[in-house]
């Protein structure tokens, strides 16, 4: 293993950066839907190889120094990131006429600016690095930072988080209710980076080291295993769910020919015979692909649809009055309707797709022929905030349309918990690949994090109800049509994570990075 530890890091020029992506490609499989945990094991030793490598020539400055160590980190978070999100450019090709061309810049112009990130990361490492086990302490402290940062920084895009390739199994996702996932993910490039210390080097204190990076991942199973023994199957008294999948193609879906039987086909589906009364109907995200306060016979068949005390949960935009220019504003929205065909309430999703829903810079990039991937003039506004909805017999529920469930710590309003989180999608954009899996995945993860139940209603799939300890009690599998009848469960009180958020992930982040110097001061006295 050591010769194997050299001549990785005697790589030099492409061949260190070719190595360095490959290697970032192969660790996301250890994503869903491959789950293939001990693949990083192998990958990530590589890219720490590589840092000890990245060692500039003699006499240049200071940002030049750590030009070798951001080329690693980006080749290897360009091929990580392209690997994982690849299928992003399947929704180009849903109006191919128009956006097939775009293809190109979602594939690789993406997960080659997503790099810049974890290159930043390396670099940072760098910077404080030295020869021994401080330096596991070091990378996985600031790629974790890094992988935060992308999290929040320009609205965010915390997709494929790396501690997901922790997170394969419930039992391994109950830690997340303490530290959430940016606490597995300081975790994850932990262990990830251990096998580093099984090289003989002769350095102090490396098995100590080793072993008590192995003693934490004992202790994050050992957690998940004893919550889950004690896990409680509550449900809920007096609710029963109904999740409709109307599994509708999106070149369907967009045409207007077809809406009359998309809507017969979600109707139907909705008022099928069932063992139990049901009292809350689901539809999934744009199930209405049109202003429903418009078209009086479709509200008319809800209400024929709904019998007394039923409630529908119903994804369809929503519009604001005209202006006195007659323009108006159009949101992605959640419609509450009860039993009669009135809509009682609504929520106007808040976190908008860039590019999918709305146009960064439209004036100037509608200028060069660029368009939003929705086919509606200007794209979506975004709801004002966040807020809990109280619908029937139900406790009140947090809403999230689609990829707002993928934001740790930001899918419930502060100081208004609910009961439960409803996530409804339409993941028809991209088709049977590794999209869908990846976004049920995350979701369930905030479930654990939160302590409440998840309710998925998705238009191809994945629809799921979900246990507050990330276990699915129900699902359809994607490009499956049908209903899920269930009951739900009862929340838990209000988590670690809940309350703290990532201040505890930081204090620990904080602990670790003094040992690291302590560490780092003891092998400058002392070399072995």
């Amino acid at each position: 293993m050591g010769r194997l530890a050299d001549s990785i890091i005697l790589l030099w020029g492409w061949r260190r950066l070719f190595l360095a992506m490959l290697a970032g490609a192969v660790t996301a499989f250890a994503l869903a839907p491959f789950d293939l945990v001990p693949v990083p094991l192998v990958t990530i030793p590589i890219l720490v190889w590589l840092i000890d490598g990245s060692t500039p020539p003699v006499g240049t400055g200071f940002l030049r120094r750590l030009l070798p160590a951001f080329g690693v980190g980006w080749a290897f978070g360009f091929g990580y990131f392209l690997a994982g999100l690849w299928w992003i450019g399947v929704s180009f090709l849903v109006d191919g006429d128009t956006f097939a061309w775009l293809m190109p810049v979602a594939v690789v112009v993406f997960p080659a600016l997503l790099g810049i990130i974890w290159g930043v990361g390396t670099a940072l490492a760098r910077l404080f690095w030295s020869d021994g086990w401080p330096r596991i302490v070091v990378f996985a402290i600031a790629m974790t930072g890094v992988e935060w940062l992308r999290g929040h920084i320009l609205t965010g895009f915390p997709w494929n988080a790396f501690g997901y390739a922790l997170m394969p199994e419930p039992v391994l996702m109950q830690s997340a209710a303490v530290v959430g996932v940016w606490g597995i993910t300081l975790l994850a490039f932990l262990v990830f980076a251990a096998p580093v210390l099984l090289v003989r080097t002769g350095e102090r204190f490396r098995v100590a080291a080793l072993l008590c990076i192995l003693l934490l991942l004992a202790a994050d199973a050992a957690y998940g295993v004893l919550r889950l023994r004690n896990a409680s199957d509550e449900t809920v008294a007096g609710v029963r769910l109904r999740i409709v999948q109307p599994n509708i193609d999106q070149r369907t879906k967009e045409d207007p020919a077809f809406w009359a039987e998309s809507f017969r086909q979600t109707i139907n589906l909705s008022a099928a015979p069932a063992a139990q009364a049901v009292t809350h109907v689901i539809w999934p995200e744009t199930a209405i692909p049109y202003i429903l306060t418009e078209s009086p016979q479709q509200l008319a068949a809800i209400a024929a649809m709904l019998d007394p005390g039923m409630v529908l949960l119903a994804g369809a935009p929503r519009a604001d009055q005209p202006d006195e220019n007659g323009d108006r504003a159009v949101m992605n929205s959640i419609l509450v309707i009860e039993d009669g065909g009135v809509i009682i309430d609504s929520y106007d999703k808040v976190h908008l797709v860039p590019f999918g829903e709305y146009l960064p810079l439209q004036g100037l990039l509608e200028g060069i022929g660029l368009r939003q991937l929705i086919s509606l003039p200007g794209g979506f506004e975004p709801g004002v905030q966040q807020r809990s909805i109280v619908a029937g017999t139900a406790p009140a529920f947090a809403p999230l349309i689609c990829y707002e469930a993928i934001f740790p710590h930001e899918v419930v309003p502060d100081g208004d918990r609910p009961g439960w989180l409803l996530n409804v999608t339409n993941d028809a954009w991209y088709g049977d690949t590794p999209g869908p899996r990846q976004h049920l995945r995350q979701a369930i993860v905030r479930a654990v994090e939160e302590g409440l139940p998840l309710v998925r209603a998705a238009n191809t799939g994945i629809s799921a109800i979900v246990d507050p300890y990330g276990r699915i009690v129900a699902s359809l599998e994607l490009n499956e049509t049908g209903v899920i009848d269930g009951d739900l469960p009862a929340a838990l009180p209000r988590t670690t994570y809940a309350r703290f958020g990532d201040t505890l992930t930081a204090a620990i982040a904080i602990v670790l990075a003094i040992l690291a110097g302590l560490g780092r001061m003891t092998q400058t006295r002392r070399p072995d």
